[in-house]
């Protein structure tokens, strides 16, 4: 399941657009990789993020692997459901498992992302 509409990251991070605010979270890709998600580790609100670098990290019963941010900007929420309820991430990875809301800085970088399409090549899905 890969969404038209959202930009891709070939680490399996999605972003979606909403004005100046692009919404992260996962791929259901990677969930499924991971497996069941057991732990999320996201920075705090205020945190500015750089495009490709690390912003948190998502434990699973498999691994634990870096979150990388989709964009550069700043942390303007944090799904406290997600960090509460890490299985959301694993059930609901495009809307309910979303994991931070970052203030775009840099809305040219938005051209060094995937498209559904080329993501789903990526993935072998196309």
């Amino acid at each position: 399941m890969v969404p038209d509409g959202l930009y891709y990251t070939k680490e399996h991070e999605w972003v979606k657009l909403d004005g100046e605010i692009g919404i992260v979270g996962i791929t259901d890709y990677a969930q499924g990789e991971l497996g069941d998600i057991v732990m999320l580790d996201l920075p705090k609100v205020g945190t500015k993020v750089v495009q490709m670098r690390s912003l948190g990290t998502i434990e699973a019963v498999k691994a634990v692997s870096d979150i990388y941010s989709p964009i550069s900007g700043e942390v303007v929420e944090v799904n406290e459901a997600a960090i509460s309820n890490p299985a959301l991430v694993n059930q609901d990875p495009y809307n309910a498992g979303w994991l931070v809301k970052i203030r775009i800085e840099k809305p040219e970088e938005l051209k060094n992302l995937l498209s559904a399409e080329d993501y789903r090549k990526l993935i072998g899905e196309a």
